[in-house]
């Protein structure tokens, strides 16, 4: 994206019309103009300050000027396909400066290179690809949220395929995500009346689970603070597979008999671990992490990001019920893979 500005600068940089001769677009007000439109991307932008003067004259109270006008407390991110980088980082902010007036210009730049379906591009007149109103008509919005961000074009192309698509989201969601809420909370049921069960205190295993969670945790912030999309979904489902992988090793439905007071840590540990994995994930899956949160009777509309030291945190609750559920991610099936192969015309 940087380069893509700076070649503009360097070796592109000249007199460029603001007009064009069409039969659509906004008419040029002004005398000896007639015909004429406005360039969309010399008149498209503006539409963001338009838009949200009409927000702002829908209701009292608003006030546009706090956005655009003199608003150096505002942090301002856009996020764009590399073609639109040009106007957004060189054309439009020249027209903002150029005004003499104190308008509010981006912080921020984030560029995408293409999404591309199943080798080529993405065709509405050939009905080649899938677009958000058909792709919610057939799988709930997190399947699709996940991949997309977990395949984000953030440095080259990324191309999309139904196969690829139905593995990953098979793998991530289903096998490590959803069954980690699963096994946890069902085992909760049946060894211990699906509360938080009360008993015991964290061993060697939990500090050190703690302490490499909370190292995971704050690369994870890092990750979302840089709006690095590719990297906060794998350093997402890596804490999956830690979590996963912590249960799997204290394996509590085997202590539960020789000593209950172990497999009451582990499993406390655990339920909370779901909690937390839920909470870090909300951002990319909201429906799902709500889904596993309401069942710890947790219904806030914005999780609270986790600070500090963890242990307290994996610790906590006990005496709390906790709902069961069933499958959290029914997995893709081969035949409806091939409907949407079919669809979508692959």
């Amino acid at each position: 994206m940087v380069s893509t500005a700076k070649s503009w600068l360097n070796a592109d940089l000249r007199d460029r019309c603001v007009t064009r001769d069409l039969a659509w677009g906004i008419t040029v007000p002004r005398e000896g103009f007639d015909g004429k439109v406005f360039y969309v991307w010399f008149d498209a932008p503006i539409g963001y300050i338009a838009a949200t003067q009409e927000w702002a004259d829908a209701a009292p109270g608003r006030d546009w000027r706090q956005w655009w006008w003199q608003a150096d407390e505002v942090s301002y991110i856009q996020f764009l396909g590399k073609d639109n980088i040009p106007f957004h980082t060189v054309s439009f902010p020249a027209t903002l400066l150029g005004s003499g007036e104190p308008w509010k210009t981006a912080d921020v730049i984030k560029g995408f290179h293409w999404l591309n379906y199943e080798g080529g591009k993405f065709s509405t007149s050939r009905k080649r690809g899938i677009f958000t109103d058909a792709a919610l008509e057939e799988l709930p919005a997190d399947l699709w949220r996940w991949w997309l961000i977990a395949n984000a074009p953030e440095s080259a192309d990324t191309d999309f395929s139904v196969a690829r698509f139905v593995a990953d989201v098979n793998k991530d969601l289903a096998d490590i995500f959803g069954n980690l809420a699963n096994r946890i909370i069902s085992f909760a049921h049946r060894g211990f009346g699906g509360r938080i069960p009360r008993g015991g205190a964290p061993g060697d295993a939990e500090q050190k689970l703690a302490h490499d969670l909370e190292q995971r945790v704050a690369a994870l912030h890092r990750h979302h603070t840089a709006l690095e999309f590719r990297a906060a979904s794998a350093a997402t489902r890596a804490i999956w597979d830690s979590a996963n992988a912590y249960l799997q090793h204290t394996a509590p439905w085997t202590a539960i008999k020789s000593d209950p007071d172990r497999a009451a840590v582990v499993t406390r540990v655990g339920l909370n671990l779901v909690a937390l994995c839920a909470t870090l994930a909300w951002s990319i899956v909201p429906s799902l992490s709500e889904r596993v949160l309401g069942a710890f009777g947790r219904n806030d509309a914005l999780p609270r990001w986790p600070n500090g030291p963890l242990l307290p945190l994996l610790d906590d609750g006990a005496g709390t019920p906790v709902a069961s559920f069933g499958p959290l991610v029914d997995k893709i099936s081969p035949e409806k893979a091939d409907h949407l192969t079919n669809r979508f015309g692959a």
